[in-house]
């Protein structure tokens, strides 16, 4: 598309970047820019075009869709005709792409949890099929123990043996593998120094640090450390019309694996740990005017921001108030 929004040059090329790039590379005119919308691909496709020497740009999904909803007809033609006049215009806030390392990791923690739900999935068919025959398990087993608890009672009983054994042994594997991701996720975060920096505060553990340090990724994104809050929507949303003011809930924009850690350690810090704190004296003076969620989740904005400005400094958590420092 040129300056003037015609269309120039229109293909329709397989999502790779091979074919991508000589389909660009036909295009007699200079190419100033090229956008495309955040999506499974888009750090494959981004760093593949921009290595072939080209300025990319990748673009939030939440406002393309809400620019291309104003068309009529949804097509994938008019929809790439709808990017090219946000990319011309500039009406779009760049996406970050993160680095191969910072992926490696969410790999490793998306994994993890994968094989945690699906041992959990699998304990609770177990459960709902003993009860058919009468008989009913506690109702806090751990993880280790949950086979050594089932199988003797499922070997007892030929039918059930018969159809039962596979999937408890199924679940077993699973959990041993689970073991094995467990433990790789721990000793990457006591390998990295930033991770140790951010797990001195009450609550905060392995989970919590590496997924929040994957997810930044790049320091100088953010300018100010209270943008890191809202960027994982943990700041409330506002509608403003006239003379309607709405502050409403909290935006729940960004990262739901960020969001959700930082929350399950606000709540660890308030709720289980017996070590005080400032942050943990201000959540349940916060607590107790506020009600229990709401103070939970102002105190996971807080360690937003804390943990970027503990990265950005160098420096510690001090549980206590110091001195000349307001």
């Amino acid at each position: 598309m040129d300056a003037r929004g015609g269309v120039a040059f229109e293909r329709e090329p397989a999502c790779d970047v091979g074919e991508i790039t000589d389909c660009l590379v036909s295009f007699s005119h200079p190419i100033a820019r090229i956008g495309f919308e955040a999506g499974t691909m888009s750090q494959h496709v981004f760093y593949g075009l921009k290595n072939n020497g080209f300025d990319v740009v990748c673009m939030e999904a939440r406002q393309v869709s809400a620019a291309l909803s104003a068309m009529r007809n949804k097509t994938d033609k008019d929809d790439a005709r709808g990017i090219a006049h946000i990319l011309r215009t500039g009406w779009f806030s760049p996406v970050h792409m993160k680095s191969r390392e910072a992926h490696g990791v969410r790999a490793l923690l998306s994994c993890r949890k994968a094989l945690l739900n699906k041992t959990i999935d699998l304990a609770i068919e177990v459960r709902g099929l003993l009860k058919i025959f009468g008989l009913r398990l506690p109702k806090t087993v751990q993880h280790g123990c949950f086979d050594d608890l089932v199988r003797p009672l499922i070997e007892a009983d030929e039918v059930l043996a018969h159809a039962m054994l596979p999937l408890l042994d199924a679940r077993l594997e699973i959990y041993r593998q689970y073991l094995d991701l467990d433990r790789r996720v721990k000793h990457a975060a006591r390998s990295d120094e930033v991770c140790l920096r951010m797990m001195t505060v009450s609550g905060v553990g392995p989970i919590a640090a590496l997924t929040f340090k994957a997810a930044i990724d790049d320091l100088t994104r953010f300018k100010r450390p209270r943008t890191v809050a809202a960027h994982f929507g943990l700041t409330p949303r506002r509608y403003q019309s006239g003379e309607n003011d709405n502050p409403g809930r909290i935006s729940r924009a960004g990262d739901r694996d960020v969001r959700a850690t930082l929350y399950a350690a606000a709540n660890a810090l308030l709720m289980r740990t017996m070590a005080g704190s400032q942050i943990k004296s201000w959540g349940m003076r916060l607590m107790r005017t506020k009600g229990r969620r709401r103070a939970v989740v102002a105190v996971a904005r807080k360690l937003a921001v804390l943990h970027h400005r503990m990265w950005t400094d160098g420096t510690e958590f001090r549980p206590e108030k110091v001195e000349g420092v307001a």
